[in-house]
């Protein structure tokens, strides 16, 4: 078998055959490198497209949410109660108290205001305090709604101030928190409002304490108080801050308007109260008495909340009305009147005014679902896309100033959005990158800043650089 030898080991291989031998690894390079631009142009096509066009991020873990909401809490702290985010003329409104205010329940929005941070002594609109401590035990499982509560002396109506209003409380009676509750929201009892306090915390001063305790909890510095009931004039609150705790009331515990506030008559106490020994008398016993909001039945759609009057006070009430899904909350205080009878006159007066007031010229905007977000994609960031969410609530009350009607006007709002088409780099959580307008009419009404809801931190040096190729690619389309 003859030996083998390539043609290349001798000098007489053809040229034609050389040439060859040397394009073949030019080929090969060519080929590589139009292989590796190829893959680099469907890859920048790729990554700038999902950069246009982002996916939905993931779903913020617990830790992310709370990050955001403390966030949000520090850079943007919403009021409970808070001024039209638009410039109106007040109102001139005949309103015969010395401090009065009006919000919308929705928003929080203030429609109307006199004197609203003088310091009053609440009356017994103090028992509404009272009642959300009592919402709250219950719901911490500390006491029942049907808990039979024991009556010490202290809280005997013949014990009590002639002056005191009382459901009728006695020696040996059973009577269940239920029905205290209902003594404190129709008759505004005093009576009740001892056998609830030494109930729920064995004695009015521990009462009171988590009474002052909730209040602060809520941010209102004016409101202080030294017992349950409201007969003391060292009591004292604004109508402001008792408008804001009131919005706060009926959000936790909106059951309490039809399972209190908006019941009319309260009889007791019925055969099934008596000691034993009197159970003989049957339901004879029973004094009827009705509830101290007048406009109760008077006032379209009004459901509560609760009056209150002491010398000091004058003639105080926290009102609120629903007419299809608007509610609004109204406070006023140091109402005129010689003698109940003038004091409640004043008191459906006033309550009337600010009621009609505020349904004929407002009604709350809210956004569908869950509100706007918007979903822009990042380049050179851990993220690949991360959410813009409003930095504020987005609902606000909106003036009647077109349509047939307020709501047909809050209808109308026209929402745009600010926004960066993509972002480059580490982007922190609660970063203002955008904003929302809302406008009626062409009129711009509120403004809210666009923030991220999470933080990305940037990628390494590599991925940064990466990143900004696709930035600057998604700029040139």
């Amino acid at each position: 078998m003859e030996n083998y030898t390539p043609d290349y080991f001798f000098d007489d291989v053809p040229e034609q055959k050389k040439r060859q031998q040397r394009k073949f690894p030019t080929i090969l390079l060519g080929a590589g490198i139009f292989l590796c631009l190829t893959v680099f142009t469907i890859h920048l096509g790729v990554s700038t497209h999902r950069l246009i066009n982002p996916e939905n991020p993931t779903e913020l873990d617990d830790e992310q949410k709370l990050a955001l909401i403390e966030k949000l809490a520090q850079t943007y702290p919403e009021e409970i109660v808070k001024p039209l985010p638009y410039n109106t003329i007040p109102a001139d409104l005949m309103v015969n108290a010395e401090s009065a205010i009006i919000i919308d329940q929705e928003t929080g929005n203030v429609l109307y205001e006199k004197n609203a941070d003088m310091e009053i002594p609440p009356a017994s609109m103090t028992k509404l305090v009272e009642m959300y401590v009592v919402y709250e035990a219950v719901r911490n499982g500390e006491v029942s709604f049907d808990d039979y509560v024991p009556l010490p002396p202290q809280s005997w109506a013949k014990n009590l101030p002639s002056d005191a209003s009382i459901m009728f409380l006695a020696e040996g009676q059973r009577v269940t928190l239920r029905e205290l509750l209902l003594g404190l929201a129709i008759a505004s009892g005093n009576d009740a409002s001892i056998a609830v306090a030494n109930y729920v915390c064995d004695d009015m001063d521990s009462f009171v304490e988590r009474m002052n305790k909730v209040i602060k909890n809520l941010g209102l510095e004016k409101t202080h108080f030294v017992e349950s009931s409201g007969y003391s004039e060292k009591n004292i609150t604004t109508a402001r801050e008792f408008v804001s705790f009131c919005r706060i009331y009926l959000r936790d515990f909106p059951e309490s308007i039809d399972n209190y506030h908006s019941q009319k008559v309260l009889m007791y106490p019925l055969e099934k109260n008596l000691p034993l020994d009197q159970k003989y008398k049957g339901d004879s016993e029973a004094v009827i008495q009705y509830n101290t909001n007048k406009l109760l039945g008077i006032l379209e759609g009004c459901d509560g909340l609760k009056t209150g009057f002491i010398d000091e006070s004058g003639y105080n009430i926290a009102l609120t009305a629903q007419r299809g899904e608007r509610r609004f909350i109204s406070v006023t205080m140091k109402g005129p009147g010689k003698g109940s009878v003038q004091g409640n006159k004043y008191r459906v007066k006033d309550g009337t005014t600010l009621m009609e007031f505020a349904f004929s010229k407002f009604a709350p905007y809210i956004p569908k679902e869950k509100g706007h977000s918007f979903v822009v994609g990042c380049a050179g960031s851990a993220e690949k896309s991360i959410r813009l969410i409003p930095a504020l609530d987005e609902k606000f009350s909106v003036p009647f100033i077109t349509g047939n009607s307020p709501e047909d006007a809050a209808s109308k709002i026209h929402v745009t959005a600010n926004i960066p088409s993509y972002l480059y780099g580490q982007v922190e959580c609660g970063q203002e990158l955008g904003l929302l307008t809302y406008s009626l009419e062409g009129k711009t009404l509120r403004t809210i800043p666009l923030v991220a809801d999470r933080k990305s931190q940037r990628q390494n040096i590599f991925g940064r650089l990466w990143g900004k190729i696709v930035y600057k690619t998604a700029g040139l389309f």
